[in-house]
């Protein structure tokens, strides 16, 4: 790996040479925009409306707009001028426990490596953390930005740095209009803590992967091998049917898909007060085939088996929404571009 920043750990008197990487990568498909008639690229050029011609790069220049059309230009030399510690160091403020960092402040991640002569106190910082249960919180500026960051032990002896938003990021929930606190009946909410105990577990990120990017290579390999990609019809809406049945029945099949003998009862349903109903035709419960459906519940995509294009080895996902017409069969092993399981995220977006 290269690496992006090279800086310092100001940890009390000490200092820890340090070089920083990039923990994590875009794995989303890259497409390029075609002129659809001829299918060559479409380029994009900086234009001067004023001037009424193309901009090279050593031309432009950043300006702060004070008011409409009026503003203040910087340079480089004026951002490097910025009398800030944390400009070329990790100037660490406090050791702080992760469980009191709520996951919305956290950033991007990154692996903080020792340079040279730094490896006796980057280990003696990763033990005196290990041992006490603390993260440090420092200041960084990376890329002209200046951010809180908290710094980590992750694994295999790294120190990992996570980006953090200012208090003054973190958008107001003043806002948000539809939140309400209606009356729930102690069935109901006994029979939402057995279905969340019925799919309780350790986190293990290998068994999650990028659906939809697997469901689009999908159609652009069947494409590429010349199938017609035609578009499903839309579900129907079913009848409406209890909420507790519907909780009853997920925790049923969590249960059974786990090897469990259910747990509850197939009693007749509580009404509950308030509740117009759940949707389903026979219908489903969000990634539970043959279970009610929730109102408001998105649906997660399924993973059925694959068809096949011959000579095309496609990913084994169904493409939702889309039928392809032609393509049955056992279908390929995953396409060697496909997603690399992430690693684990302390509690937060990467």
């Amino acid at each position: 790996m290269r690496s992006m920043w090279k800086g310092s750990i100001s940890f009390g008197l000490v200092t820890i040479p340090v070089k920083l990487y990039t923990a994590t990568e875009d794995k989303d498909l890259s497409f390029h925009l075609l002129h659809d008639e001829c299918r060559t690229r479409v380029q994009y050029k900086k234009w001067c409306p004023n001037c009424d011609r193309e901009v090279a790069g050593d031309e432009i220049v950043r300006g702060y707009e004070l008011d409409r059309g009026r503003y203040v230009i910087l340079t480089d030399e004026d951002f490097e001028s910025i009398p800030l510690v944390s400009a070329r160091t990790l100037e660490i403020v406090d050791f702080v426990r992760l469980d009191q960092i709520d996951p919305v402040y956290f950033d991007r991640t990154y692996y903080l490596e020792p340079g040279e002569g730094g490896a006796k106190a980057y280990a003696l910082l990763r033990r005196a953390m290990a041992e006490t249960g603390r993260i440090a919180i420092a200041r960084v500026v990376i890329r002209a930005k200046e951010s809180l960051a908290a710094i980590r032990v992750f694994e295999n002896g790294v120190l990992a740095l996570e980006t953090m938003h200012f208090p003054e990021e973190i958008r107001s929930t003043a806002g948000l209009t539809g939140i309400a606190q209606p009356e729930l009946q102690p069935q109901e909410l006994e029979m939402a803590k057995g279905l969340v105990a019925s799919l309780a577990g350790d986190f293990r990120p290998e068994r999650f992967q990028n659906q939809y990017r697997d469901a689009l290579l999908s159609i652009i390999e069947a494409k590429a091998a010349g199938a017609e990609i035609e578009p499903a019809p839309a579900p129907e809406r079913g009848k409406v049917v209890d909420l507790m049945d519907a909780l009853r029945a997920s925790i049923r099949l969590a249960e059974q898909a786990r090897g469990q003998a259910p747990a509850v009862e197939a009693t007749a349903g509580v009404p509950a007060p308030g509740v117009s109903g759940v949707a389903a035709a026979g219908g489903a419960v969000p990634g539970l085939p043959g279970v009610p459906a929730v109102p408001g519940v998105r649906a997660v995509p399924g993973m059925p088996a694959s068809a096949a294009v011959p000579g095309v080895a496609i990913p084994r996902v169904a493409v939702p929404g889309v039928a392809i017409p032609g393509l049955a069969g056992p279908g390929g092993g995953p396409h060697p571009g496909g997603p690399h399981p992430g690693g684990p995220h302390p509690g937060g977006p990467q």
